[in-house]
């Protein structure tokens, strides 16, 4: 089902969608659908994998303060999560070099796209890091608990632990839904995804 709260006079050009949801809700899945009905989409995962691979920017301060954790491909993000999995304080400190670098490429990519009507920021911790602050609106992608954990522990070297341990850092589902101005439904059909998903964008382009 399709929600949408905010009233038309908040809107501007380029309007922000912010996409989120929970690990293992299809919000890659969403972010495609988005682009392929031509809107814009900022990946900030996408982006972080960019600046931690071979070459990238972020990979010498990380190796700077995690010894260990990187080689000839960039950042080894199965010893880098080790590191900082379930420690607050090892996980700030990342947070401390990632997050700037990541801003700064989003902010690129809000100038790129400033003629557009519509843009989506693809960002996984949005209520977690206070990014819902910075945008217009809010998409959240959700399908039930059954599916999530399938689709999670699918993932090579997850486990039912690491799950347990990701979920408990992440804002509930539930209550990203009450929070949202879109709920797009995942665990349907594609088609049915797809179709919510050109409604939300020929909104935008109606205004």
């Amino acid at each position: 089902m399709t929600h949408y709260k905010r009233p038309a006079s908040r809107l501007r050009r380029p309007f922000i969608l912010g996409l989120t949801g929970s690990i293992g809700m299809g919000k890659s899945a969403a972010a495609q659908m988005f682009e392929r009905e031509g809107v814009p989409v900022f990946d900030a995962d996408a982006e972080v994998h960019r600046l931690q691979g071979p070459g990238g920017a972020l990979v010498g301060p990380i190796e700077q303060r995690f010894p260990g954790t990187t080689g000839p491909g960039g950042v080894d993000r199965q010893k880098l999560g080790a590191s900082v999995l379930g420690d607050k304080y090892e996980l700030a400190a990342l947070e401390r070099i990632v997050h700037p670098a990541v801003a700064r490429a989003q902010q690129r990519f809000l100038a790129r796209n400033r003629a557009r009507a519509l843009v989506v920021l693809d960002i996984p911790l949005l209520f977690e890091k206070g990014g819902w602050h910075r945008v217009g609106a809010i998409a959240v992608v959700s399908a039930p608990p059954w599916i999530q954990r399938k689709r999670v522990l699918r993932r090579p070297g997850m486990t039912h632990a690491k799950f347990k341990t990701i979920r408990a850092l992440q804002v509930p589902d539930r209550v990203k839904r009450a929070r949202a101005d879109f709920v797009i439904e995942t665990g349907r059909p594609k088609t049915e995804t797809h179709r919510q998903i050109r409604a939300i964008a020929s909104c935008f382009r109606a205004q």
